[in-house]
């Protein structure tokens, strides 16, 4: 029987703004992670200061911002209209507290709701604000969201704007670095999206003349096969071309924010592409071939946005401002008659995407036999045998906790063993490989469906037909951390990043880090993911520790592994250069030998005479 529980007045709690802040932060920042992905929490901190920035910009108000990071402290600099002088503590303190309620001052803002600074401040160690204007300035400072230092309005002879200063709370941001490429990464988003600002970036000047034509020519990853197509209006500007890889690639954006889940405005711009491509040949092609190999980027202006989260990842609005248009007549109406116009005006780019629809219709028209066989195939296959090992999120059809579903693939019955054992039932599924998988490269599509490995795993994840209907956010490759682990892992990846690219550019694709060693004595266990880690291990247990080294998943008992997979998971992101072409990426490492890989192995091979001894016992 269940311990009975009092209820009274003495359970109900009110948090103060900054308490609530602290105590879910995903909340208000999404995941916290420790800045091995571009969505991690420090970068999120960063976004919501520098949004604060461009508005002011996309007002009109100051054409340059100076940002800089160093030992970890975070500052950016704007000039614009400065905060008012007397609310400079309220605005960063206060939640519910900003301009951008009225509408006269910011008419198609990112942030509306008044937290994202207040998050910054409540998740900092130190938080400093200074507001300029008319010949004066005013400062505050913060720790953790109190407040510690309420200056006096001084005289100041800089130039009016904005600067924040903060360094994230190591008590919550624990091991936490700031990646410069991805920091580069969103700096360039705010310059396309916003062309005549300047982002001077640690000495680095950061600036685009052309918008979104200049961002899909830094990120192809492939030879375009005709010249970007740019087209532009007051509210919406995209940029289109193809090429000759797999599935569809798309950057989208509202008021200057990137979209990474996409929503209403990337939906109505698939619709809408095909629609227009259909109307001006007259041909009712099939979807799927319309936007083979697409690659675009569409930016919307919307009147008071809504968005899924607070992350701003997934635009909800179906219109462009209330009372105005939907989402999708908005954009059908501006691609039906800008592109329609551009197709008549150019025939070769028109020309080069009639050829690209062709082929994908061809290849498609050839794989269906071989793909009916195939399906029937992975359905029987799914009643017969345990490759599959589902978690309950699909069962329940529960969609609420989609974004926390994971694959493991794995090789080997102990591994997978070890990994079913060990896993949360709720959202963790297991796929076991049969030996190593096939070397994909070179090879067309239609392997996928002959390969029963290839297949059974494609079926698994639901990825025949594009991202849409992918059943798991997170794919997490689980081998040994040997040769053969190497080898199989690299065959993965290889496998995905031939057939289907979306799925590692869109960030799903993970290693799995466990441990290599573990370092133990009577009073404590700690484990190690590397030599260095070791070592200290060494160094902290007194005496004679014992270790183990781990040579495979299957050494690692289902108790242990559970430590590895669940809360304290560690995901090593399968992220591919956005300026490298991914056929010569493959065509590199998994083509024919040649003396430049030959050198590149030899130059970075660790043997076993390059390790310490006792490593190897």
């Amino acid at each position: 029987m269940a311990e009975e529980v009092n209820y009274d007045e003495s359970n109900i709690r009110s948090l103060d703004w900054k308490e609530h802040i602290r105590m879910r932060p995903g909340m208000y920042i999404g995941k916290l992670g420790d800045g091995t992905s571009y969505d991690d929490g420090i970068y999120i901190l960063l976004k919501e200061i520098i949004d604060n920035s461009i508005d002011e910009f996309v007002m009109g108000n100051g054409r340059t911002i100076d940002i800089s990071i160093k030992d970890g402290i975070v500052k950016v600099r704007d000039y614009g209209r400065g905060i008012p002088l007397g609310k400079v503590v309220d605005c960063v303190s206060k939640i519910n507290t900003g301009g951008k309620y009225d509408s006269r001052a910011f008419k198609k803002s990112v942030g509306l709701n008044g937290v994202g600074t207040k998050a910054v401040n409540a998740l900092s160690e130190f938080f400093k604000v200074e507001s300029i204007r008319e010949g004066q300035i005013k400062r505050a400072e913060f720790s953790t969201g109190d407040l510690t230092v309420d200056a006096d309005v001084e005289e100041s002879t800089q130039r009016k704007g904005t600067k924040i200063t903060f360094v994230p709370d190591t008590t919550i941001f624990t091991n936490y670095q700031y990646k410069m490429q991805h920091v580069e990464e969103l700096l360039w988003n705010y310059a396309y999206l916003n062309r005549g600002l300047t982002i001077n970036f640690n000495g680095q000047k950061i600036y685009s003349e052309n918008g979104l034509k200049d961002l899909l020519q830094k990120n192809l990853s492939e030879e375009p096969l005709y010249p970007i197509i740019h087209l532009e209006e007051d509210d919406i500007e995209v940029a289109i071309t193809h090429t000759n890889a797999y599935g569809e690639d798309y950057y989208s954006f509202v008021n200057g924010q990137y979209t990474t889940q996409g929503g209403t405005h990337q939906n109505a711009f698939r619709e809408a592409y095909v629609k227009t491509i259909r109307d001006h040949f007259n041909k009712n092609f099939d979807t799927v071939d319309v936007r083979s190999g697409i690659v675009a980027a569409i930016s919307v202006k919307v009147l008071e946005p809504v968005f899924e989260s607070q992350t701003k990842t997934k635009l909800g609005s179906n219109e462009i401002a209330p009372d105005g248009p939907t989402m999708r007549t908005f954009v059908n109406d501006f691609l039906s008659k800008r592109l329609d116009n551009f197709l008549h005006r150019n025939p070769e780019a028109t020309e080069a995407i009639h050829k690209r629809i062709i082929q994908a219709e061809r290849e498609r028209k050839d794989l269906a036999g071989i793909k009916k066989l195939a399906k029937d195939r992975a359905k029987k296959a799914n009643l017969h045998n345990k490759k599959l090992r589902d978690c309950k999120v699909h069962f329940n059809t529960n969609h609420e906790r989609k974004d926390e579903t994971t694959l493991f693939i794995t090789e080997g019955d102990s591994a997978s063993g070890s990994i079913t054992k060990a896993r949360d039932v709720q959202t963790q599924a297991v796929f076991s490989l049969k030996g190593k998988p096939l070397n994909s490269f070179g090879l067309t599509k239609k392997i996928v469906y002959e390969n029963e490995e290839f297949n059974l795993l494609q079926a698994a994840l639901n990825i025949e037909d594009g991202l849409e209907g992918l059943r798991y956010n997170n794919i997490v490759l689980a081998t040994d951390a040997d040769v053969d682990g190497m080898h199989i892992r690299l065959l993965l990846i290889t496998f995905f990043l031939q057939f289907f690219p979306d799925l590692v550019k869109n960030g799903h694709l993970y290693v799995l880090d466990t441990p290599l060693f573990r370092v133990r004595n009577k009073k404590k266990t700690i484990y190690c993911y590397s030599d260095e880690e070791r070592r200290a291990a060494i160094e902290e247990l007194t005496g004679k520790p014992e270790i183990t080294r781990f040579k495979g998943l299957g050494e690692i008992s289902p108790d242990e592994f559970r430590g590895f997979i669940r809360e304290d998971i560690r995901l090593d992101p399968v992220v591919i250069g956005k300026e490298t072409a991914i056929s010569n990426l493959l065509q590199f490492y998994m083509g024919k030998n040649t003396p430049d890989r030959q050198k590149f192995i030899i130059e970075n091979l660790k043997v076993e005479k390059d390790l310490p001894e006792e490593i190897l016992k």
